[in-house]
């Protein structure tokens, strides 16, 4: 149970109290009384009603108020009703205090009772019983509060402690505990982002000549937020001039399912270009010790990201071999078929604005 829960329950048994309070302000002690004893019985009826139980906490908050008030009465002496307050606050914090500092539970028994079912983990059992905590601390001195000014206070003083003031320190607590939680999961999320980028590959941030002016992680790179960033794309063609090409697996982010450039990867912030290149053509079709010379780079654009794409050109094509999941299928395609489903949703639109770069380079 939740400490708005907690106090939700608990609230109404004090609001006869409060009621007195003010009619007695305005039309005297028997008034008072009987405005009262109305409002605790309707309350009572009303929770008999809506949820078929009898609220006992009410019950006790409106019997004591007329026991204690009555005697007031009756010795025309209101000390009696003034330690009416305190002394049902001193019956909530035995149960407070017998709960967090003792192996009897009473608290968590009303929460299984009211909330059928609850089940908490152990860092949220931590959390309610620091919580159970604090409310005992609140209500006890809130209760040597009402004691002290029934005895050496005003009445009005009297009134603000047991009335206004209790409502106030909850309020007062309510709001630290919300900001205090709201900064809580801030800080979770912040420490979650850091450590996500801890793990995440780092990538060089690029002006469009090639220079390298900053880092940014791989996700920000891909959330359309335009970061030029530096690729390899390496085109695997053999003696008829066929080029190979690599389909992208189904469950890419990025034009799932299209066939693609032979290799295509991000350079790593503090790699170089060679490096990111045999590495890549390595890691997507097994290529290794080969030969390829440069056709130079261009910037391109799409939806999701911004590059600065380097091109290379290698006819050492026996080498390939599909050795990891990152790529599952690739075959040889000749410029007759790649052109004949040009426009037709079967490339990615970046090989085939590369393929018009290509087509005149085809021979060694």
């Amino acid at each position: 149970m939740k400490k708005s829960e907690l106090i939700k329950k608990l609230l109404p048994g004090f609001v006869p109290l409060f009621v007195f309070i003010i009619a007695d302000e305005y039309w005297g002690m028997k008034v008072g009384l009987v405005v009262a004893l109305i409002i605790g019985v309707g309350e009572m009826g009303y929770t008999w009603i809506r949820e078929k139980r009898l609220d006992r906490f009410v019950l006790l908050d409106t019997a004591m108020l007329v026991a204690l008030s009555g005697i007031s009465i009756l010795l025309e002496n209101d000390i009696f009703f003034k330690l009416k307050p305190a002394l049902i606050e001193s019956i909530l914090c035995i149960i407070l205090g017998v709960s967090v500092y003792s192996s009897i539970d009473i608290v968590g028994t009303m929460t299984r009772k009211y909330m059928n079912g609850i089940e908490m983990n152990d860092s949220q059992a931590n959390l309610f019983k620091r919580n159970l905590r604090n409310l005992f601390y609140i209500v006890l001195i809130h209760t040597g509060l009402v004691f002290y000014s029934a005895f050496f206070m005003s009445k009005e003083a009297w009134a603000f402690i047991s009335g206004g003031l209790f409502y106030l320190v909850f309020v007062v607590y309510f709001i630290y505990e919300f900001f205090k939680n709201r900064n809580n999961v801030k800080r979770v999320e912040i420490d979650n982002a850091t450590l996500l980028n801890e793990h995440e590959e780092w990538l060089p941030v690029v002006a469009e000549n090639g220079r390298i002016i900053g880092k940014a992680s791989r996700s920000s790179c891909h959330m359309g937020e335009k970061i030029l960033h530096p690729v390899v794309h390496l085109h695997v063609v053999n003696p008829n001039g066929h080029i190979y090409l690599q389909k992208r697996p189904l469950e890419k982010l990025v034009q799932p399912g299209k066939w693609d450039t032979s290799v295509g990867g991000h350079i790593s912030y503090g790699e170089d270009l060679e490096t990111a290149l045999r590495r890549e053509a390595f890691e997507e079709i097994g290529l290794h010790d080969f030969s390829a010379r440069s056709l130079g780079n261009y910037k391109w654009d799409s939806e999701i990201e911004s590059e600065l794409v380097y091109c290379f050109l290698s006819y050492d094509y026996k080498k390939i071999k599909l050795h990891s999941d990152e790529v599952k299928e690739g075959r040889f395609w000749s410029p007759t078929n790649i052109e004949k489903h040009l426009g037709q949703d079967i490339f990615t639109p970046n090989f085939e604005f590369e393929y018009n770069l290509l087509k005149n380079k085809l021979r060694p």
